[in-house]
């Protein structure tokens, strides 16, 4: 019996801890289930999660490449910045205007291949907004990179403007882009420059324009692209610096930044603003070396120092001119210049313009020396015929920035794309896409016509002697006899302007009174009605004008002519020159005379007579001023 009851009890126990087992499983299983009802859907796969999540990232920055026609549309005070790590050119943004009126601003970004002749623009959901007059500069770092920084917007009829201060790094690797917020930043503003130096970028100038007044800037600003931090270049006020300006040059060299000329507008209390044409030279010297930091700026943790210096101008410069900057030809350490345009801001009603398409070389290292890159003389045929030379569409061509738009150099190859060229009150966004092997200089390649029609009335051709080209010297000192002046010529300009003044001799004898009151007033309409080409205009005398103003004016333009017809070099060339720009001044001469006649007759005062035979003259029609960016 005792073993039975123990039995029992063993086997109750045995139960009582199965069931409490049961029991306590049941619990688990229980707790379990809700906590599976419980938890959030995500929370169930995380590597699904996971992948979601970067395939709408991957959506969000989706890159598209595309291969397109040509270049880019027309359109203005783009950038055109060479590849730091190819052999490509990238152009970013710009501005187009309608014949309306309206304005049209772009955020795409184009990849020109030189060795393909093609162009393919991608498209990312992430990039800069739409602008122009903005600045952008290259690093090899990381593959290469590019760095956007302001720039301009406005709205479709420009009621109101906005201009940027946001800083953009496109990646060339991935074709992406990624915006850098810092605290510490340039303000806003457009037409401002930027070069790199070392792993700095450094910003100067520009312009803010709120829509009552332009404000034009002058300070300095560095970005470290290794700690990613802007900060502002402070110096005494003692030192010399470049005045406020946009539309500049500003290149790199081993020991600093060069700038050269730029744009601004001069306010005076009760008068109206003034556009204003700089031509003034200097360098910003930089160096890391701490053993003697330059007084002029604030020394950073880093140890760079920047002092800027003005250079002295040199004896022989291009004409006066803005809406262009230049490419840095490595290579040679120099600058070019291509183009640009001379305003002559004359009263409330007019703004004359001139438009270049000559060609400018600019030694960035020691003082500085300009150089004018003559196309070479092209050989002759077997049978003695001459090869023409593709001339290049005159027009103003920035490195929008600006611009202009731009004009920049990959290896010895200098390419020019569109611009903007006016005609009377017309302004005409250009398309046109050339080239030029700067260490040859024998003729510009058209890789895209312009799809532009300019009236046939005012698109004179060129003449042939400009077609064929003329030589360029290729050794300093030929350099130096082809830059033509007039002391160095030898040429007593004021006798011989004396001379015309006071010699009856010199107007044809054989031209009635009448003939050439007839010829004066179709002079007048043409000017008035017919806009002129830009090669007439400079090789034409204006009224009012001396002899020497004439030739001091066009003087690079008769000197490429009597070079084209002759082997002549150095003051003979220069005389030649003279010969032909005062056989030009004699045959105009009395026309032009009897246009002051007819302006005196209308009752004109000195004032009246000497702005309307001026205005007669001109080329430019009358324009809105704008800035040269």
């Amino acid at each position: 019996m005792g073993n039975e009851k123990k039995n029992t009890s063993k086997a109750a126990a045995k139960a009582a801890k199965k069931q409490k087992a049961e029991a306590k499983t049941s619990k688990k299983e229980k707790k379990k289930s809700k906590k599976t009802t419980d938890a959030p859907p995500e929370d169930e796969d995380l590597e699904a999660i996971l992948d979601k999540m970067n395939r709408e990232w991957e959506d969000a920055h989706k890159v598209t490449e595309e291969l397109v026609e040509g270049p880019p549309s027309r359109r203005a005070n783009a950038t055109l910045t060479p590849c730091p790590s190819g052999n490509h050119l990238w152009c970013i943004g710009g501005e187009f205007f309608s014949d309306d009126g309206k304005a049209y601003f772009y955020n795409d970004i184009y990849r020109y291949n030189p060795d393909k002749d093609e162009w393919r623009k991608f498209v990312s959901p992430t990039c800069p907004g739409p602008r122009s007059a903005h600045a952008v500069v290259a690093s090899a770092a990381g593959g290469g990179k590019l760095f956007l920084f302001g720039g301009e917007f406005s709205s479709l009829h420009q009621n109101t403007f906005h201009h940027y201060r946001d800083f953009w790094c496109f990646d060339i690797s991935t074709h992406s882009w990624d915006r850098l917020d810092t605290k510490i930043r340039p303000s806003a503003r457009s037409g401002h420059r930027m070069a790199m130096w070392k792993h700095y970028i450094v910003l100067f100038g520009g312009f803010y324009d709120p829509g009552y007044r332009t404000q034009y800037l002058n300070d300095t600003w560095v970005f470290d692209t290794q700690e990613y931090k802007w900060r502002q270049i402070e110096f005494k006020d003692i030192d010399r610096k470049p005045s406020a300006r946009s539309g500049f040059s500003f290149l790199s060299t081993p020991e600093g930044i060069v700038l050269h000329g730029g744009y601004c507008k001069e306010y005076s209390k009760g008068k109206r603003p003034i556009g204003v044409m700089l031509d003034d030279t200097w360098f910003l010297r930089m160096s890391l070396d701490t053993s003697q930091p330059p007084s002029s700026s604030t020394v950073s943790s880093d140890s760079l120092c920047l002092k800027w210096e003005r250079r002295k101008k040199p004896s022989f410069a291009p004409h006066i001119r803005s809406g262009c900057t230049m490419a840095l030809w490595s290579a040679k350490s120099m600058g070019i210049m291509f183009g640009g345009v001379t305003d002559d801001d004359k009263d409330e009603e007019s703004l004359e313009s001139v438009f270049w398409n000559d060609l400018y070389g600019y030694q960035l290292v020691g003082n500085g020396r300009w150089q004018s890159m003559i196309l070479k003389k092209p050989k002759k045929a077997g049978r003695g015929g001459k090869r023409k030379v593709t001339a290049v569409q005159q027009g103003e061509h920035e490195v929008s920035d600006e611009d202009e738009n731009a004009v920049k150099t990959q290896e010895n190859t200098l390419y020019i794309y569109g611009g903007i060229f006016e005609r009377g009150s017309r302004e005409y966004t250009l398309d046109d896409f050339y080239s030029i092997q700067l260490d040859k200089l024998e003729r510009y390649t058209c890789l895209k016509h312009s799809g532009i029609v300019i009236p046939a009335e005012g698109d004179e051709s060129s003449s042939d002697e400009d077609d064929e080209g003329v030589e360029s010297d290729e050794d300093d000192d030929s350099d130096n006899e082809t830059q033509v002046g007039e002391a160095d010529a030898g040429l007593d300009l004021k006798k011989l302007d004396d001379s015309h003044d006071d010699e009856e001799a010199d107007e044809p004898v054989d031209v009635r009174h009448d003939e050439v009151r007839a010829q004066a007033t179709a002079f007048m309409g043409v000017s008035k009605d017919t806009v002129r080409s830009a090669e007439d205009v400079i090789s034409t005398p204006e009224p009012g004008e001396t002899l020497a103003l004439f030739y001091a004016r066009s003087r690079e333009y008769w000197t490429q002519k009597a070079h084209g017809v002759s082997d002549n070099r150095g003051k003979q060339l220069r005389r030649d020159g003279f010969s032909f720009a005062e056989e030009r001044y004699a045959e105009y001469k009395p026309i032009l005379e009897e246009v002051e006649r007819i302006l005196a007759e209308a009752g004109l005062d000195d004032d009246e007579m000497r702005a309307g035979a001026a205005q007669t003259g001109g080329g430019g029609g009358v324009v809105s001023s704008r800035n040269r960016r």
